[in-house]
């Protein structure tokens, strides 16, 4: 990944907030001299550190499981993200010296595909996915609701992944290469959306403003 050093973010913990927050990954491999992509969501296992352990799970019928073990892939994780017009710059009244841009915060991580054909490690998995994204639910739903001998068969349908983080890196490009007075205003105009996601990348934004780190 491009990196400008304004932009570049090396906290682990920070990295790994934005993963447990967007957890669906872009898991990039070679398939036969051919690049390709799969979509899915990840757990991030903080051990061991100190960078951790990606774990989730494909269809049988993906033919990502059947790849040499230990094949390189690139997973790429997006958090918010928004278009930013040069109208939002003080600094455009100033001189006019302005062009539009895009902001983003973004963590890819590089390791080597374990696959896990193993029903008990399968369970595990999809009981912590499910209570991940479950919890905050006012009733979350659990497997233990649905009959077991259907939950079997949905587990003989898939294959686990895990990927041992060999590397990673952020960028959080949130307007840090602005004047304050034009990162206020990024801010400012991005709330006015008032879409989740703007208000997102606007908290980003005035931290930056602010002069403390983006997190």
């Amino acid at each position: 990944m491009y990196q400008v050093t304004a932009f570049r973010e090396e906290r682990t913990d920070v990295m790994h907030a934005l993963i447990r927050a967007h957890p669906l990954a872009t898991l990039v491999s070679t398939a036969g001299g051919e690049l390709e992509a799969n979509h899915l969501p990840l757990l991030i296992d903080p051990a061991p550190a100190p960078l951790g352990t990606l774990r989730g799970h494909v269809a049988r019928a993906n033919p990502l499981w059947r790849q040499p073990q230990g094949s390189e892939v690139l997973v790429v994780f997006q958090g918010p993200q928004a278009y930013v017009t040069p109208s939002w710059y003080p600094s455009k009244q100033e001189h006019g010296k302005v062009v539009p841009t895009w902001n983003y915060a973004v963590v890819h991580v590089r390791g080597r595909l374990v696959v896990r054909d193993d029903r008990e490690w399968l369970r595990d998995l999809v009981s912590r996915l499910t209570d991940s994204h479950e919890s905050a639910r006012p009733l979350p739903w659990g497997i233990a609701d649905a009959p077991g001998d259907y939950i079997e068969r949905m587990l003989e349908a898939i294959v686990g992944i895990e990927i041992p983080v060999a590397r990673i890196e952020g960028k959080w490009k949130v307007s840090q290469n602005r004047q304050p007075a034009d990162r206020a205003g990024v801010a400012a105009g991005l709330r006015a959306g008032g879409d989740a996601v703007a208000q997102a990348m606007a908290d980003l934004v005035a931290e930056g403003a602010a002069g403390k780190r983006p997190v």
